[in-house]
């Protein structure tokens, strides 16, 4: 049995797709969620759906009695509270007997200077001190924690951030759940930290340069200081400590942080990754103003 926790988030959802396309039985797969009718569609395909949340361990339990194979989806929230429900989870997998555990982390996480990657680290070595075999998937930024507001950026002209002329080698969500579908369908991946990366790194100006292209609307990239990006992030709703996060994230990007590129990702999902000229090509298409 291959078990998927927070399954009715983006990247969930989209693994389930991605186990499902790849052949696994739907009667193999169980989607554990807070709220079983967001999964309704996958059930009515015969994915078992059931309840269970990362603050509560006992629900946590119940979902991974009987699990071969446990992808843990990083939870959301403050520092705080995304460590204590991984815990709980690493531990809910170890009193379950968990066969696997398969964690998805940031980027060379042991190392990494974003702040919070200390998450990542801390999980990580929760997971090695459980006894249970384990894989990392340390994903690099998706292309749509950026595309996603290209909405606003195509009516301001701008895309905003703090990473000046730091590098990123994305990919979308979908080669990252295709490349968790891939771990959990196969063998072989017991105690490895894969580092996935999309097969080239680029600047947040040369994502807008491509937006400007298809388009055809002049929009560049705006570079604010971390204190004037972390106040943009506040005035557009988002609570204090996100914002501080995303800010000071951009501004560890500036550094490096996020541009190493690795072959990893493509390797395991048998293709290349997305190309930025795909990525923005798919989010344009979906806000319906593609060229």
């Amino acid at each position: 049995m291959i078990v998927i926790t927070a399954a009715a988030g983006h990247l969930g959802r989209l693994t389930l797709e991605a186990l499902l396309s790849r052949g696994v039985p739907a009667g193999q797969i169980r989607a554990a969620v807070r709220d079983r009718s967001k999964l309704a569609d996958f059930a009515e395909r015969g994915v078992e759906v059931v309840e269970a949340d990362y603050a509560d361990r006992e629900s946590l339990v119940r979902a991974l009695t009987g699990a071969d194979k446990y992808l843990l989806i990083s939870s959301v929230g403050s520092n705080e509270q995304r460590l204590e429900q991984h815990l709980n989870a690493v531990a809910a997998a170890r009193e379950a007997g968990v066969g696997h555990i398969l964690y998805t982390s940031i980027p060379e996480a042991q190392t990494n200077p974003i702040g919070f990657a200390s998450v990542h680290k801390d999980t990580e070595e929760a997971i090695r001190d459980s006894g249970l075999p384990f894989t990392f998937l340390r994903n690099n930024w998706y292309f749509e924690n950026t595309t996603a507001s290209l909405g606003a950026a195509l009516e301001h002209g701008a895309i905003i951030g703090s990473a000046g002329e730091g590098k990123i080698a994305y990919a979308t969500r979908a080669d990252y759940a295709e490349a968790a579908a891939a771990v959990l369908a196969s063998e072989g991946h017991e105690g490895k930290a894969y580092e996935l990366t999309g097969d080239v790194a680029i600047t947040q100006a040369e994502l807008a340069d491509e937006v400007s292209r298809q388009s055809g609307k002049d929009v560049r990239f705006q570079n604010l200081s971390e204190a004037d990006y972390r106040q943009a992030l506040e005035g557009f709703g988002l609570p204090p400590f996100l914002a501080d996060a995303l800010a000071e994230a951009d501004a560890r990007i500036a550094e490096g942080a996020l541009a190493p590129t690795s072959d990893t990702l493509a390797k395991l999902i048998g293709r290349p990754t997305t190309t930025p000229a795909e990525a923005v090509q798919q989010a344009l298409a979906a806000l319906g103003t593609s060229n």
